[in-house]
């Protein structure tokens, strides 16, 4: 039987990129419901209509519920009878969250202890928040809230009972919505030059379908209070815009240097060096445990950690760097790739 054999999942956020294709996943095994719930009506209706048109054996299980994290009523109306959690509601735009900060906060910090407090009070069994690589030395509005969307949940871990808590965190994920590739694919088609902020500057790569195997992984391997990580390749910019260009024929001198945005780091961190004290190697994954110790402070005077795990830093510079031909290829696997080169190629 498997873990997910007649349950109830909700995800938050669930009409955006990451709740589509956890969506995707999880309505092929033996789940018994899954909860879409978020605040915009037109994305559920959509979402409503597609799956019933193109996946009518199991679009019953589907059940949607308008409501805001912001609200913990809302959430808790939505949580009865809930077993799983995969939270992705989220404000994640770097350059909006600089301008609006207090609405990062409002959703990615407020909204998260909401969810978190009714999911202990409904005793759900376990929630995995969905973090980001820019939580870690965080340096724009978005990275801190996130940070602190992740230190609310491993506090609430220490005292969650039964419901476990788990954060995963990401780095891009390519072609999510609001992601530069179809942007760049866009302009591209438009006989438009394509705009990249800083050709040296690195990042890490990753599929949809990627970034839901740490999910499960999460879900299924993660303990009380985990922080988990995938490990990911990276490449910089000026590679990932070529490789776009090789596939969707574009020119690569036409590539216009356009300058950093607000907030912007040259490279991200998915494990930084602090945390990779206590880190533990998992294969493909990096598990980082809830810090436990009270409050009494006294004793750490008199008695420190004998050693420390010899991992360092793991960022999108000191990674495996992609070439040209391998971005490409790894940018091809994807559906919304394929997609997009059908439409190009006239098919039907």
């Amino acid at each position: 039987m498997s873990l997910f054999k007649n349950a109830t999942l909700m995800i938050t956020g669930g009409t955006g990129s990451f709740g589509n294709a956890v969506l995707n996943r999880f309505l092929q095994t033996d789940i018994g419901e899954i909860r879409i719930f978020s605040r915009d009506e037109k994305k559920q209706d959509d979402m409503r209509h597609h799956f019933q048109a193109t996946m009518p054996e199991v679009a019953e299980k589907i059940k949607f519920y308008i409501g805001d994290v912001r609200s913990l009523e809302s959430v808790r109306c939505a949580m009865v009878g809930v077993d799983y959690i995969f939270h992705a509601a989220a404000l994640k735009q770097v350059p909006s969250c600089e301008f609006f900060p207090m609405e990062a906060v409002r959703t990615n910090v407020i909204g998260t202890d909401n969810v978190l407090t009714a999911a202990i009070e409904a005793g759900v069994k376990s929630v995995i928040c969905l973090s980001t690589d820019k939580a870690a030395y965080p340096i724009n509005a978005m990275g801190i809230s996130k940070a602190l969307e992740e230190k609310v949940a491993i506090a609430k871990s220490r005292t969650s009972g039964k419901t476990k808590i788990c954060c995963t965190r990401y780095g891009n994920v390519m072609c999510s919505r609001g992601s530069v590739i179809p942007l760049w694919i866009d302009q591209i088609q438009n006989g438009q030059p394509i705009t990249l902020t800083e050709p040296t500057m690195t990042r890490f790569i990753m599929s949809l379908e990627e970034a839901v195997d740490l999910v499960l992984f999460a879900f299924e391997h993660g303990e009380n209070g985990d922080l988990l990580i995938q490990k990911a390749p990276a490449c910089t910019i000026q590679t990932q815009a070529e490789a776009v260009c090789e596939l969707f024929g574009g020119k690569k001198e036409d590539i216009k240097v356009i300058g950093i945005r607000h907030g912007e780091k040259m490279f991200e961190t998915l494990l930084t060096n602090e945390e990779c004290a206590k880190a533990m190697d998992m294969g493909d994954f990096y598990r980082v445990p809830a810090d436990n110790r009270g409050l009494n402070y006294d004793k750490y005077f008199r008695e420190g950690d004998s050693k420390r795990v010899t991992l360092t830093e793991f960022n999108s510079s000191n990674t495996k760097l992609l070439s040209v031909q391998e971005t490409k290829e790894k940018i091809a696997a994807l559906a919304y790739i394929q997609e997009r080169l059908a439409e190009m190629r006239g098919d039907k």
